[in-house]
Order: C-alpha cells, then structure tokens, then sequence
C-alpha cells in the first residue's frame, strides 16, 4: 500500500467541552488549536475538527451492512490489529457504550475486518476498523 497522507474532516458538535472530554477521555485525542466555535483533534494522525452547531448535530440514516445498522454518515481510522484492540479496551473501560459492539464482519471473505462503531455525545457515528491483511481495503 502507499503512503498515504493525513486526512481532514470537521463535523458539527453540540457543545465542545462535551467534544473535547469525549475526544480526549474517551478516544485518547490529543488537542490542537481550538477557538470559542471550533477545536482540532489528532485522532491516529489525522486531524479532525469539532466545529460547534447544535443545529445540525444530529443522528443519521442507518443502512443494513452485514447484519448491522450501518449508520450512513460517519468517520474513522482503519487500525492496526494491535491499536484496534488497544482502542477497543480503552473504549471499553471508559463507560462508551457501542453503537455496534466489536466484532468480525465479511467473516471468511474478501474485505474480512474487524469492526466496531460508537457516538460522540453529539450523536456522530465513528467506525474504527482492523484488516488482518491491508490489501483487503479494497477487495470485492
């Protein structure tokens, strides 16, 4: 696989100290800059931004994928095996309650991952997924 480069995202949150426990506490974000409407998080390098909107924090459609109710808008990280275990234990032993608990999907077929999905107290959906061989990514 190539290099590939950070990514950016900003969501709308409803309030930011609420984001920045959830980041911090909860994902282990370190901060970056913030201002009275926005903060940066570095989640496993890539910078992320909570930009406050209550009005548009809000949940979001959900698919059927694999047997699960795939919320259609969200975001992630694909981990390491070893960081995918590490976060599922630190989420774990936060108190977050999973949106789709841990587990293997695509069991035995091309894409084959582990998966687990949560929400920030705003109600954004994040997936943080674990291949066992990265040329899966894009497998069909």
């Amino acid at each position: 696989m190539s290099s590939v480069r950070p990514f950016h995202v900003a969501f709308p949150v409803r309030d930011l100290k609420e984001a920045r426990n959830f980041y911090t506490q909860t994902l282990g974000c370190s901060l970056g800059r913030e201002s009275d409407l926005w903060m940066d998080f570095n989640l496993f390098g890539h910078q992320i931004v909570a930009h406050l909107s209550p009005e548009e924090a809000r949940e979001t459609q959900k698919n059927s994928v694999d047997g699960d109710a795939v919320p259609v808008r969200h975001f992630g990280v694909i981990l390491e095996t070893t960081e995918w275990e590490t976060l599922k234990d630190r989420i774990q032993t936060s108190g977050a309650r999973f949106m789709i608990e841990p587990r293997v999907r695509f069991e035995g077929k091309p894409g084959e991952q582990r998966t687990m999905f949560l929400k920030d107290p705003s109600g954004n959906a994040l997936e943080f997924k674990s291949f066992a061989d990265d040329n899966y990514i894009f497998q069909t």
